[in-house]
């Protein structure tokens, strides 16, 4: 399955957002995305496994739970994948941020009496 497949599913986003921050119980991924989707336990299993299989989401085991976490390795082919138009964007946000850093450099140079909102 191509990565972007494995991500068009908002299922499976919304678990990746849920196991991204750390480890998540597979019950309480379970009872998180049953509430959101009114999807079965088998269901959310099913995207469980689709992320496992496909390098997006790693499982261990811890007495009789599964602690599910993300893994790097789908995310860094979807990275690899976007890498290739990052020319595109980056050169404007460089700009951006170099006219919001001017724009600071000029209010905190201004005199008092210019600056709007401020009081003399």
């Amino acid at each position: 399955m191509h990565v972007f497949e494995v991500l068009s599913d908002p299922v499976r986003r919304r678990i990746l957002e849920l196991i991204g921050p750390g480890e998540m119980a597979s019950g309480e991924v379970v009872e998180a995305i049953g509430a959101e989707f009114g999807i079965t336990q088998a269901a959310v299993s099913q995207h469980l496994k689709v992320l496992r299989e496909n390098g997006f989401a790693r499982v261990r085991a811890d007495a009789q739970r599964r602690l599910y976490s993300v893994d790097a390795a789908g995310l860094q082919a979807v990275d690899a994948w976007i890498g290739q138009f990052r020319s595109f964007w980056e050169p404007k946000l460089d700009a951006l941020a170099t006219e919001i850093a001017r724009g600071k450099r000029e209010r905190r140079n201004a005199p008092m009496t210019k600056r709007p909102g401020k009081r003399a």
